[in-house]
């Protein structure tokens, strides 16, 4: 790997070891919380910042399942979101009348969040469940609504700081890191 990646790392929060460990524990939860559906949900990623995540994550669970992906865009290359995200992808699979799991690198502000969860609803989901890596609800400006008897999973509850890593970038750069680190300020500001 790259060690210049590396040593653009402030401090890493979260280890290849402990991301394998929370994700085998999320996938368990997941696997119990819907073992009695008749119908097995649909999982949903949101691209492109969860698919590392979404990737071990379906990997782990105990019942078969469909996947597709939504693209939702509302950084650029900056690193704070717009507040007006836009669909720019859309899901391939019918998922009226289902229940669909939401995967989510980051729930930062809720807009994005907000906003894929109004355009699920709006293309007939019984039922939303989020599961996401990390939460950081300090950031948090929208007041997240989910759906049906949708429920809401979290990984690792993240610090109001800038992070890369597992799937997620800045300016494209980083999701191939292992682990989840800190960017020093000095490469973004």
């Amino acid at each position: 790997m790259n060690t210049t990646m590396h040593s653009h790392i402030e401090t890493i929060l979260w280890s290849e070891d402990q991301i394998s460990r929370r994700v085998s524990e999320l996938a368990a939860e997941v696997s119990a919380d819907f073992a009695s559906c008749s119908v097995a949900p649909i999982v949903v990623g949101v691209a492109t910042g969860a698919f590392l995540f979404l990737a071990d994550f379906v990997r782990k669970i105990d019942f078969s399942v469909s996947v597709d992906f939504v693209r939702a865009e509302s950084y650029g290359s900056g690193t704070e979101s717009n507040g007006a995200p836009t669909i720019s992808l859309d899901l391939k699979v019918d998922i009226n009348a289902r229940h669909v799991i939401l995967v989510e690198d980051i729930v930062d502000t809720g807009h994005t969040l907000s906003r894929v969860i109004k355009h699920l609803k709006s293309k007939g989901a019984s039922s939303v469940s989020v599961c996401t890596f990390l939460d950081k609800p300090s950031r948090r400006k929208v007041n997240v609504q989910l759906v049906g008897e949708g429920k809401f999973y979290r990984g690792f509850e993240c610090p109001d700081c800038f992070v890369v890593g597992y799937g997620m970038d800045f300016a494209e750069q980083y999701r191939n890191l292992p682990y989840i680190g800190v960017l020093k300020p000095e490469l973004y500001e």
